[in-house]
């Protein structure tokens, strides 16, 4: 299930449920026979649907791969494909922000830009000058749950990108230099993108607000202080412990030849040592007995903004194709719930913004206004209120609906486009859904999903007293309640 905009412009994070039972789609696929109606049973909605009266959707062409795993525990995930001369590799570190101890934070973060510093066999600060002097691009990102690095490079290339991840694998350098100068990038990147935008901290007290008490209450750019007291052994210890090929996914896409590659990706990762098992941490969230309500006072605050969150599921809970569903509907785009309500019958917001922002171990629902000037956080709570509460009783139309579904539908078949999100999305299914193959059956989830959930969703999980409500008010404005 793809994050959502709002959740990556926030979070500054990148971003798709376990197996599916085989169906058999109502157009033909390389020219097998159609029977109907057929019957459809998903085991994990635990639901039948007769897919003659349920919504139908396109049937893409399937995703074809190959997938194994190295002696050392690396998983490979290969997808050959001769469209264009282009290769994307990708690697995916099963380790974020929530593998952070909660008195170094930020830790996560920190190696996704030491890991660009150089290895034993590579320059310092030559991996970005390799990658683009061939011809190709790269970035890294980090989330609560994952670390990645991507190489986008020509087909005659893979080698060279091959070879760089197998030295940052297995060689990294991590020294005085290298720390210190990631120190000075990290912090210049905490107050450019953080202290100094207006609603920067959001998430970051979001996160305190809504994850309180687990590893996810901290946010991956974590906390300075924290980078600045680590020494370097400590430094070395989260990349021997986390960095290790029995905690990655290597997906590569693109045109390459199938048996040569494998053969490469044998010498280049084979000879890296097996780490011990990685410990995962424990998430467990408590629903409040009343609204959690608090404030946060900043001079750079333009106008009024509120958030209400509620404890979601995590991303492979079935429940999570509804919420996403009822997400849309409640605020991507102008035919919108809270839209049309806040922004223009009102006139009250001058955005409004709902999300599902569901996680490996966790999840939550948000909606975020911002008010236009001299709308006060009240006027907004109970505009929000009012709209939440309207399809726990109301139930969503049948229009609503189908929208949905189709937005989600053309999400999905945009996924099935670049070597890059395909390289990605492939490596995600396998790590967070232990089904690669979701890449080609998840938006079967989607329309298993009935109208009627989108209410019992609204009903279990949006309730009046447990929601979390952080407001800013802003600058200048008198105190709130």
């Amino acid at each position: 299930m793809s994050p959502t905009k709002l959740a990556v412009a926030l979070c500054a994070l990148a971003l798709p449920l376990s197996a599916l039972a085989q169906t058999t789609p109502l157009t033909p696929v390389n020219g097998a026979p159609v029977k109907e109606p057929v019957i459809k049973v998903d085991p994990l909605v635990q639901k039948t649907t007769l897919l003659t009266t349920a919504p139908q959707h396109i049937v893409l062409k399937p995703i074809q791969f190959v997938e194994y795993d190295l002696p050392n525990g690396l998983h490979v995930i290969l997808h050959e494909n001769h469209t264009a001369p282009v290769i994307a590799t990708y690697v995916l570190y099963h380790v974020g922000s929530k593998n952070e101890r909660a008195d170094r934070t930020g830790f996560a973060h920190f190696f996704e830009h030491l890991m660009f510093e150089g290895s034993d066999n590579i320059p310092r600060a030559k991996i970005d000058k390799y990658i683009s002097g061939a011809g190709g691009n790269l970035n890294a990102s980090t989330s609560f749950d994952q670390t990645d690095y991507f190489f986008n490079v020509p087909s005659n290339e893979l080698k060279l990108a091959l070879w760089i991840e197998s030295e940052r694998m297995m060689h990294s350098k991590i020294d005085e230099v290298g720390v210190e100068t990631q120190r000075k990038v990290v912090k210049e990147e905490k107050r450019m993108r953080y202290d100094n935008q207006p609603y920067g901290s959001l998430f970051e007290e979001l996160a305190q607000l809504v994850f309180a008490g687990t590893p996810y209450a901290w946010v991956p750019i974590g906390s300075v202080q924290y980078i600045d007291q680590a020494t370097i052994d400590e430094f070395r210890d989260f990349y021997k412990t986390n960095y290790l090929p029995n905690n990655a996914t290597l997906a590569i896409a693109g045109d390459f030849n199938l048996e040569a590659t494998k053969k490469l990706v044998a010498d280049y990762f084979g000879p890296i040592p097996k780490g011990p098992e990685i410990k995962r941490p424990a998430v467990k969230l408590t629903d409040p007995t009343a609204p959690v309500k608090h404030d946060v006072v900043k001079a750079n605050t333009p106008l009024n903004a509120t958030m209400h969150a509620w404890h979601a599921v995590p991303e492979t809970d079935p429940d999570a194709y509804a919420l996403q569903l009822l997400g849309d509907i409640l605020s991507t785009g102008r035919s919108s719930r809270l839209y049309k309500r806040l922004v223009e019958k009102e006139q009250a917001a001058l955005n409004v913004e709902a999300f599902p922002f569901l996680l490996e171990n966790a999840g939550m629902l948000g909606v975020f206004a911002t008010g236009q000037q001299g709308v006060t956080l009240d006027q907004l709570d109970t505009l929000i209120d009012e709209e939440v509460e309207k399809v726990k009783s109301g139930g969503v139309t049948e229009e609503e609906y189908r929208k949905a579904l189709n937005q989600e539908e053309a999400e999905f078949a945009s996924g099935f486009g670049t070597m890059a999100t395909r390289a990605r999305n492939l490596a995600r299914y396998h790590t967070f859904y232990g089904d690669t193959n979701l890449i080609n059956t998840e938006l079967d989830r989607y329309f298993a999903v009935k109208r009627e959930d989108l209410q019992r969703v609204a009903q279990k999980y949006l309730g009046k007293d447990n929601v979390f409500i952080l407001r800013y008010p802003a600058a200048g404005a008198p105190p709130t309640k």
